[in-house]
């Protein structure tokens, strides 16, 4: 335990929340601050974790809408999973607290037999693209941002889902690629409004200018990578007029992007917002293609990042689910009991309508988490968790190469940690119970953990990303060589108008703070509160609006959790990665009279 000991401060601990930054806390027994040592939080927290003690959570158990005692609830889920034993029952976790022990709850689960999930709701569809070119989903690590010369941002708001970053980004060329003008657009050095769901168009244009002149690094092309040929042949059978129409940039903006991104130190940070549509891993693996035609891979201040596979390389320290069912189109009607942790399927997951309609079918709900929100307000039974404060954890992140240490630092007078759920349920059911908390932390941290200035890393990143080779078979990097899309034929068409959602920063996905209105562009000719139709596909939800003057003018918008715009969104999968298909859809928008 020596290992990890001298790496625990007893007065600090990290940010558990789903967000690029992991950020290192101070606690002294009444506020939370950002530690000034951590090379990411630098002395301040995100406007969530700044007011996280302030939240109201769920203290107190409830049965059937009343107030019950821990030991009564406690009782009650154990009679109800006695009675649902030889049932079919479905285990959902979610993404609320980033902690490598919320899964703890898997060995009770997964053993008892309920059915688990597979796939995504964020980043399933691009981590697929990247792992068919890289072998690995690697970050670009803090160490090689600063090194950079030239920032891509694309579909990505780091101002507002990474402000860590921000202080990085400083006397760097910035290149903003989105449908929508952020803030930080507005200051780069070059803009680019694409088309919703044009990304990939925008590669090949890029692609097809960099090998009309001749830009690419040949040298690393022939030695390191395989299926260049095939892409070439690939981006060459669309025109570029054609690519310019599909992606909405005109072709002199391309030419200009070139010109900053060529003989530079390139990085690229990449969005979810790329990849949330059936082909989204045509559109990861796309741009690590236009990358490596740069030779930018496992060079010092260059690369593309995305959302890391944060648990490559680390022991898998719990039991999984013999049959699990995809998560972005599950029916809750097919479920006795369904156990609900840390998660809000009644409005981040699509086709709200469908969920609903399963969910009031289902026979017995449990909901397990630290807040109220809409799938709580519709359970049988309330468990409330105790926060991160008052229980044993480890992170690792998906934005930054460094393990944080979550130790217990307060008790807490309402609520049950997963640990000790699962150690009751053991128990209870095969009297049978689970090692030390920090023995699992052991095992995870010692499994794939390097100490480095100080602070432990990922071993992942002792070294620049793909120095040494990629992660595939032949360790080279396998070039984007098909693309097939049902939806171009629609795409092409001028009727409705594309549905985004972007972060706030008073919320996350689901949780603290939920914007319920609907942003337009001004040329639609509505004005602010005005309460409007919008009508789609798979359904129909009425919003009041705001005018956006930042929006394109074929484009809507809401903000993450908004609750009614799952009421519009399909229920079907990416072809690769089992990922929500969020913004494969047009809508119609019409005046309330």
């Amino acid at each position: 335990m020596e290992f990890i000991n001298k790496k625990i401060n007893p007065d600090k601990t990290t940010c558990p929340l789903d967000c690029y930054d992991g950020c290192e806390i101070e606690f002294d027994g009444q506020d939370l601050k950002g530690s000034k040592t951590h090379p990411v939080t630098r002395g301040y927290l995100c406007y969530k974790m700044d007011k996280f003690l302030k939240y109201q959570r769920i203290k107190t158990p409830r049965y059937k809408g009343e107030e019950v005692s821990l030991e009564e609830a406690l009782d009650i889920l154990s009679a109800k999973l006695k009675e649902f034993k030889d049932g079919n029952n479905l285990f959902l976790k979610g993404s609320g607290n980033l902690g490598k022990l919320q899964s703890i709850t898997k060995e009770f689960f997964a053993r008892f037999g309920f059915v688990g999930t597979k796939g995504s709701l964020c980043d399933g569809s691009g981590d697929a693209g990247i792992k068919e070119g890289r072998g690995a989903n690697l970050l670009v690590p803090l160490y090689e941002v600063k090194n950079s010369e030239v920032v891509v941002i694309w579909g990505r708001n780091p101002e507002v889902t990474n402000t860590h970053l921000s202080p990085l980004l400083k006397d760097k060329k910035i290149i903003v690629i989105d449908p929508y003008r952020t803030n930080l657009s507005k200051k780069a050095d070059l803009f680019l409004q694409i088309k919703p769901r044009g990304d990939l168009f925008l590669v090949f244009l890029l692609a097809r200018i960099i090998y009309m002149q001749q830009l690419e690094d040949e040298d690393f092309i022939e030695n390191r990578c395989e299926g260049f040929e095939d892409f070439i042949e690939l981006i060459e059978e669309y025109h570029l007029k054609q690519l310019s129409k599909l992606c909405g940039i005109d072709i002199d903006k391309a030419w200009e992007m070139v010109d900053l991104i060529s003989d530079k130190k390139t990085l690229f940070l990449v969005g979810i917002g790329v990849q949330k549509y059936i082909t989204g891993h045509y559109v990861l693996r796309a741009i690590d293609s236009l990358a490596t035609m740069l030779g930018l891979f496992g060079k010092s201040g260059s690369g593309v990042s995305f959302l890391s596979d944060s648990s490559y390389g680390f022991k898998k320290l719990f039991k999984d689910f013999q049959k699990r069912v995809t998560l972005p189109n599950i029916d809750f009607s097919k479920f006795d009991m369904v156990f609900i942790q840390g998660a809000n399927p009644l409005v981040s997951m699509p086709s709200t309508k469908k969920v609903k309609e399963g969910w009031d079918k289902a026979k017995f709900r449990v909901y397990f988490g630290l807040y109220e929100n809409e799938s709580a307000k519709e359970a049988d039974l309330i468990l409330p968790v105790v926060d991160f404060l008052s229980k044993e954890d480890v992170r690792a992140s998906y934005g930054h190469e460094f393990i944080g240490f979550m130790p217990k630092l307060r008790d807490s007078k309402s609520g049950i940690s997963e640990y000790e759920l699962t150690n009751f349920l053991l128990k209870k059911f095969f009297d049978d119970k689970l090692k030390d908390e920090k023995e699992y932390i052991k095992e995870f941290v010692s499994s794939n953990s390097i100490e480095k200035d100080g602070l432990l890393i990922s071993k992942n990143y002792r070294d620049t990303p793909y120095k040494n080779g990629f992660f595939t078979e032949s360790k080279k990097f396998i070039f984007l060589d098909e693309y097939d899309d049902d939806f171009l034929e629609d795409y092409e068409d001028d009727e409705g108008y594309y549905l985004l959602t972007r972060k706030d920063k008073k919320s996350l996905n689901s949780s603290f703070f939920s914007d319920e209105y609907l942003y337009i562009p001004p040329i639609l000719g509505f004005s602010d509160d005005e309460e409007v139709r919008v009508i789609s596909d798979y359904g129909e939800a009425i919003f009041k609006i705001k005018i956006d003057k930042n929006l394109r003018n074929d484009t809507l918008l809401t903000k993450t959790g908004n609750p009614k715009q799952n009421y519009l969104t399909p229920n079907f999968c990416s072809i690769e990665g089992d990922n929500a298909s969020f913004q494969e859809l047009k809508v119609r928008i019409e005046k309330v009279l």
